[in-house]
Order: C-alpha cells, then sequence, then structure tokens
C-alpha cells in the first residue's frame, strides 16, 4: 500500500477556538440568508471559505533542519537530525 500525501503540505489552526466561533459564523451567515439557494454548492458565495481558517504555515524540509541546528531548545527536544525531519513530516507532508 502506497502513502497518502498532502497536495498542498500546509499546517492549518482547525483547532483554535477562533476557528470554531469562525465556523459557527458561516453557518449563520447561511441560515439567515433570506434569498433563494439555487445550486448546493451556492452557499460558499455568501461567507468566503478564507476566513473560517486564517493561519497557515508552510516550513520546507530545510527551514525545519535549519532551525534545528540554530535553536538549542529544539535540539533538546529531538536529539537527532532524524527526529526533526520526522516530525516535519509528520506535521507538513504526511495526512
Amino acid at each position: 500500500m502506497s502513502h497518502s500525501v498532502k497536495q498542498s503540505p500546509a499546517h492549518t489552526d482547525h483547532r483554535t477556538p477562533g476557528t470554531r466561533w469562525s465556523k459557527r459564523l458561516a453557518s449563520k451567515t447561511v441560515r439567515r440568508f433570506t434569498g433563494d439557494v439555487s445550486n448546493g454548492k451556492w452557499y460558499r458565495k455568501l461567507f468566503s471559505s478564507w476566513n473560517i481558517c486564517d493561519y497557515h504555515f508552510y516550513k520546507t524540509k530545510q527551514q525545519a533542519v535549519h532551525e534545528w541546528e540554530t535553536t538549542a531548545w529544539l535540539q533538546e527536544r529531538f536529539p537527532t537530525r532524524a527526529e526533526v525531519i520526522k516530525d516535519w513530516e509528520k506535521i507538513y507532508r504526511r495526512k
């Protein structure tokens, strides 16, 4: 079985309280719309999906390794270079 990887390797803030509030606000906006929603996906025009998840983080593997080499507390957390790469893949690459 092949390993699946993300199409756009980014880390988002889907678990922060602000995101939950934004999803709730989007839901309210769609429910309170008085006009006719003709197509099933037409609700997307009422509220921009970019407002739901504000923070997108992306870091290349080279940036992660460089940050590990220059930061002391990261070297304490991840003693080897392989562990840093494994953590980067967990957050940014794998699903």
